[in-house]
């Protein structure tokens, strides 16, 4: 592994499994001081225990991203530098198709996939803004393109989400402060529980052309290279782009 991170704090949500873990182990393998986030205390002592085992450490911080008191937890454990915020953590909407749709599954998709990013970029930014300089890096989707891959809440939080990428290069781009997102298609992950039925169903079937052409199911670490691209120097002409990391599907 590069030193390319070495000196560098980077936080990362999500990082208790999936593209979010394989992210901060790639990071810390690089020479980064890790920040991990995550929902779940189990996963979060786990991935402790692995760095630990490989004789490297990680800063762990356990809480729901959607609350102000784990945004102060965060920077606290981050200190008075970060470097790099990759916002990964985010949540599937089961394929709800909008005449199913509830409110309390609509506020919870765009709390988490939308407006908890906006909330940590916010608070991040303002750091950064102190530094001069900075790199956030935002797992978007597949469905930030498109309407044929997942539910009504999914598709409108990401779409959102790239609005949100775009406006914090637009706006901080020449303040040091650069602004990508990396959309994955099928990626080997938990955000969806497989040993539950599926609620939509039916809008699956109406998908069912644009998932069957979905190429085959990414690592997560190809996605977590794409990320950690974007945050490093190797990307400091980037400025603004939703890169896509899905094997061509979005070129279908």
């Amino acid at each position: 592994m590069s030193a390319r991170f070495a000196g560098k704090v980077g936080i990362v949500t999500g990082a208790g499994s999936g593209i979010g873990k394989a992210t901060i182990e790639r990071f810390v393998a690089e020479g980064g001081t890790g920040i991990a986030v995550d929902i779940s205390v189990e996963r979060l002592n786990q991935l402790k225990n692995e760095f630990e085992a490989r004789h490297q450490k990680v800063v762990i911080v356990s809480g729901d991203i959607t609350q102000h008191r784990t945004i102060d937890d965060i920077m606290r454990a981050a200190g008075d530098r970060i470097d790099i915020l990759i916002n990964n953590a985010g949540i599937m909407d089961d394929f709800v198709p909008l005449d199913e749709l509830e409110d309390e599954l609509w506020d919870r998709v765009i709390e988490v996939n939308l407006t908890s990013v906006m909330k940590l970029s916010r608070t991040v930014i303002k750091q950064m803004l102190q530094q001069g300089k900075g790199s956030i890096v935002t797992t978007s989707s597949g469905a930030s393109f498109k309407s044929g891959i997942a539910g009504t809440a999914y598709t409108t939080s990401k779409h959102g989400l790239n609005g949100l990428i775009k406006s914090i290069a637009t706006i901080y781009g020449n303040r040091g402060i650069r602004s990508n997102g990396v959309a994955p298609g099928g990626t080997k992950t938990n955000i969806m529980d497989m040993t539950k039925p599926i609620r939509g169903q039916k809008t699956m079937e109406l998908l069912g052309v644009n998932l069957a052409n979905a190429p085959r199911t990414a690592e997560p670490e190809e996605v977590a290279a794409c990320l950690l691209f974007l945050a490093s120097d190797d990307a400091s002409n980037v400025n603004g782009t939703i890169l896509s990391s899905d094997g061509g599907w979005s070129a279908k």
